[in-house]
């Protein structure tokens, strides 16, 4: 997940704090383009859940930065947590991460969170299926990790998209857990730009090869069935929509999305019902605030201009950083991906993307 934004406030990191401080350990170059950094287990240890990620916060020309990147590593395998970081043409922070920081380098991050992860259990007999693309291998491989480890009986199947052979993630230790796990991890490369001697898949994802690859899957092994995708818009809504057609239920599904998504009319729907300044009161770790939002503000923006150290990362309603739990008024949320439907009954919200709709509104943020 790669987002940005700006904030007023030094960070707390007392235990009652989002945020925490790590200092790098081990820096591996995995492609040309991406770089695992692996953290000193801080005490306590970091706990987090396979496929979780973690925001970094750093400063920049004299501002503050925020993205967030997903943790690549298994607290079940793994000693140390990593977040695995792809540059991007023109990416800020990532490009920063790759080319400047060292070990012994402390950063500052906010704890682990995110909800594309799994219930693992060694009676379980599953047969996963991970369709990933570029850096959405990153979770993937955490999760992978971790079924393997955990759950004997269980097959895992992978279905992953890069541009050529260097820019593949993870090739090698792939390749090892194949020897380690004989039988019980599958993977297949698709490669959109492939050298000549490339003997596998060639070109993009498609929806004929997720169709052959699910298929594939189904018909072999245990037969409950788990999909879990990551990667651009493109390839999760054609990856969501050929599941769908072969009659796999949302319930059999779990995505994460690393890109922003874009603006829409919902946008000016919500700002034209919402035209005077609503007064908002938010509890945050034991403080209450009140302060007005201005029409054309989210609940979040409003918050930290007024100086308030809000939690937040990706500014897109996809991280859930800035969840909070609406116990009084209403709001209009313009995205809720990052929200499962539970969450919503329950009444949480996304500061991030919510925008008063009545007044007398008050929040409470975990």
């Amino acid at each position: 997940m790669l987002f940005n934004l700006f904030s007023k406030n030094s960070k707390n990191t007392s235990e009652t704090s989002p945020y925490l401080t790590l200092k790098v350990r081990e820096i591996i170059k995995e492609t040309p383009d991406a770089t695992t950094i692996y953290f000193e287990q801080p005490e306590p240890h970091l706990e987090y859940k396979p496929g979780q990620f973690l925001t970094v916060i750093v400063e920049l020309n004299g501002k503050e930065e925020r993205r967030s990147y997903s943790l690549s590593t298994s607290p079940f395998v793994d000693p140390f947590p990593g977040i695995t970081v792809k540059r991007l043409d023109g990416g800020l922070v990532s490009n920063y991460l790759n080319e400047h920081i060292r070990p012994g380098k402390k950063i500052t991050v906010m704890k682990p969170m995110g909800n594309f992860t799994c219930d693992y259990h060694s009676k379980h007999q599953r047969n996963y299926g991970m369709i990933a693309a570029g850096s959405g291998i990153t979770p993937v491989m955490g999760i992978t990790k971790s079924i393997l480890i955990n759950e004997p009986a269980s097959k895992v199947n992978l279905l992953y998209g890069s541009r050529a052979e260097d820019q593949i993630i993870f090739k090698q230790r792939l390749e090892e857990l194949q020897r380690e796990y004989p039988g019980r991890l599958e993977v297949t490369h698709q490669l959109s730009q492939p050298s000549e001697s490339w003997p596998g898949n060639k070109g993009r994802i498609t929806a004929g090869s997720i169709k052959t690859f699910a298929e594939g899957m189904l018909h072999e092994g245990p037969s409950e069935g788990l999909f879990y995708l990551c990667g651009p818009n493109e390839l999760m809504e054609l990856a969501t929509e050929t599941l769908q057609n072969l009659g796999i239920g949302k319930e059999q599904v779990l995505s994460e999305n690393f890109y922003k998504a874009p603006e829409t009319q919902n946008e000016s729907q919500v700002l034209e019902s919402a035209p005077l300044h609503k007064q908002v009161t938010i509890v945050l770790e034991g403080e209450t605030y009140t302060y007005e939002v201005a029409p054309g503000k989210t609940i979040l923006e409003a918050g930290l201009d007024e100086n308030i150290d809000m939690p937040y990362s990706c500014q897109s309603g996809l991280c859930t950083a800035c969840r909070g739990r609406l116990i009084s008024g209403e709001v209009s949320m313009i995205e809720d991906a990052g929200l499962s439907e539970n969450e919503i009954a329950q009444g949480y919200i996304l500061c991030c993307s919510s925008k008063p709709k009545s007044g007398d509104i008050k929040i409470t943020i975990e």
